[in-house]
């Protein structure tokens, strides 16, 4: 059995490096415009509501296709990047999605029309369309680089690190619709009607635009990135070639020790090899459907309960009932903005934080069973007694109330949110990587489109009931049911996921044409070469 090139074991080894924080960033990136796309999308339906449907709300068909098409969008984006990803290299596609993603977040705020509502809502859906293809197709590539650079023992808390630039993407997506708010609020004031229309018109597609500013700073080194060693290593079969990418992005104190003992680039696998086994044949199956099954079923479910908790947020706090005559165009896109930004900064942003530290302590599928089951948890508690919460309608919701619905952000992110986008980055071949995570994040956005959609047709009211406040009954039979997906994610977990820990990605593939680091012969740290703290810009 051939032994895998030392510069496996060497970035397996590899210290914490400058590149590894730049990589965070640049990877991160995507994720944050998705959180920002988000959570800025409810204000602005708000807004748009108010601006174009008037005393009407924009109806829940309406609605429904809104949000699905752009969740269809990121599930496409994911199975087709994925793919390419796997076919053309990490770094061919990379750039790609990143230009779609800030071209389409352009496009959403030029959308056409300013009065005609039909014109504005179809255009803006088409942009958001390719928008989800732009951040879906990053999601798998963004995972997969982040893990083929970074060593065994920090993998998951650099994965987790790029995940949780999303708490960063809901702040800002927050701060930026307050202030948008306020600006043009306080500026049109004692204006005329008509001035006051075609500033808010402006308003919400700044919002938009804004988010895609940050991702544009990031593409010069973007497009600088190395393939990884890894891809080139084991796809490519490149061993030389592999070695000189992972110079480029760390130093090394002796390299020409490595290029005496990397081996010369074998001939291509025969046809008998064990090694030649297709994706979704026979082979791939017995080995690694299992936990294709398992990321798949445990990121739609998360999904499904993620994507439900954030449309039900308005609900529980009754954001949506406020009289339209006591308020404008900008005071209730405010309110949301201000509640996304207080439970962000309250439970979802240390969520995701106290994944980045645990996750290497504490193990993925731990952190997983444990976030599912909190969140079953706090929903039967909630929703249980949830006609007791709500008993007063005409005062808030009661404060306890709210800090325990806090809570499921917080077990969310630490917990099944996070823990979905590492395994899969960890679990597969390296020719099979990013098609495997894009199918994972696929089965995910399925999952929101369900949870989305659901809710939105299981909430929906009467016309008579138009003005009322949330059914409460409703309600409590979501959190029941959203109840119920968290416990299913347990047993899924517990019963079909893989611990990733502390082990090689080769190794957590399970394929016996790669030799493993507790393999005969295979290279001990001691004997591999050393790899300074020092690192070369990219």
């Amino acid at each position: 059995m051939p032994q895998p090139p030392r510069v496996l074991s060497a970035l397996d080894v590899a210290r914490i490096q400058l590149y590894h924080f730049k990589a965070i960033i640049i990877a991160g990136m995507s994720l944050f415009t998705d959180a920002y796309d988000l959570f800025c999308i409810a204000p602005v339906l708000k807004m748009l509501g108010e601006i174009y449907y008037h005393e009407d709300s924009i109806g829940t068909p309406i609605l429904s296709i809104f949000y699905a098409i752009a969740l269809l969008g990121a599930a496409l984006g994911q199975l087709i990047v994925g793919y390419l990803g796997d076919r053309l290299g990490r770094r061919r596609v990379y750039g790609l999605c990143l230009m779609i993603m800030v071209l389409s977040s352009f496009g959403c705020g030029f959308s056409v029309c300013t009065s005609r509502r039909s014109c504005v809502m179809a255009s803006l859906g088409f942009f958001r369309f390719l928008l989800g293809l732009g951040i879906g197709g990053d999601y798998p590539l963004s995972a997969t680089i982040m893990s083929e650079f970074a060593n065994k023992k920090t993998r998951g808390t650099f994965i987790s690190a790029v995940f949780s630039m999303q708490g960063l993407g809901i702040l800002m997506s927050s701060t930026v619709t307050m202030a948008v708010c306020s600006a043009f609020k306080t500026a049109g004031e004692g204006s005329p009607e008509k001035t006051r229309a075609a500033e808010s018109d402006i308003a919400w597609r700044l919002i938009l635009m804004i988010g895609s500013i940050p991702a544009a700073l990031t593409f010069y080194w973007r497009m600088r990135m190395p393939e990884t060693a890894r891809y080139t290593a084991l796809v490519e079969n490149d061993a030389i070639k592999a070695e000189k990418d992972m110079q480029k992005v760390m130093s090394i104190s002796k390299p020409s020790q490595i290029e005496e003992d990397l081996p010369h680039p074998p001939p291509p696998p025969s046809s008998s090899s064990s090694s030649s086994y297709k994706l979704f044949s026979r082979r791939f199956f017995s080995l690694h459907g299992r936990d294709l099954f398992a990321a798949s079923a445990n990121w739609f479910l998360v999904d499904v309960v993620f994507y439900t908790s954030n449309l039900l947020l308005s609900q529980v706090l009754n954001l949506s009932n406020k009289p339209t005559s006591s308020t404008n165009v900008y005071d209730t896109a405010f309110e949301v903005a201000k509640v996304a930004a207080i439970v962000a900064v309250c439970s979802t942003i240390p969520g995701y934080w106290f994944t980045v530290y645990f996750i290497d302590k504490v193990g993925r599928v731990k952190i997983q069973i444990m976030g599912f089951f909190c969140m079953a948890v706090v929903y039967l508690v909630a929703g249980i007694p949830y006609s007791w919460y709500q008993s007063d309608r005409n005062k808030p919701s009661n404060k306890g109330f709210v800090i325990m619905y806090g809570l499921i952000f917080f077990f969310s992110n630490f917990g099944p949110n996070t823990t979905t986008f590492i395994i899969p980055a960890e679990l597969f071949p390296a020719r099979f990587r990013s098609t495997c995570h894009g199918i994972s994040g696929a089965a995910g956005k399925l999952g929101a489109i369900v949870g989305t959609v659901g809710f939105l047709w299981g909430t929906k009211r009467d016309e008579e009931q138009k003005d009322a406040f949330p059914d409460v009954r409703r309600v409590r039979v979501a959190f029941l049911i959203l109840g119920g997906v968290c416990i299913a994610g347990v047993l899924v977990t517990y019963f079909c996921t893989r611990e990733t820990m502390g082990r090689s990605l080769e190794e957590n593939e399970e394929d016996d044409d790669i030799c493993t680091s507790s393999a005969p012969g295979s290279p001990s740290a001691s004997e591999l070469p050393r790899i300074t703290t020092q690192a070369i810009d990219f």
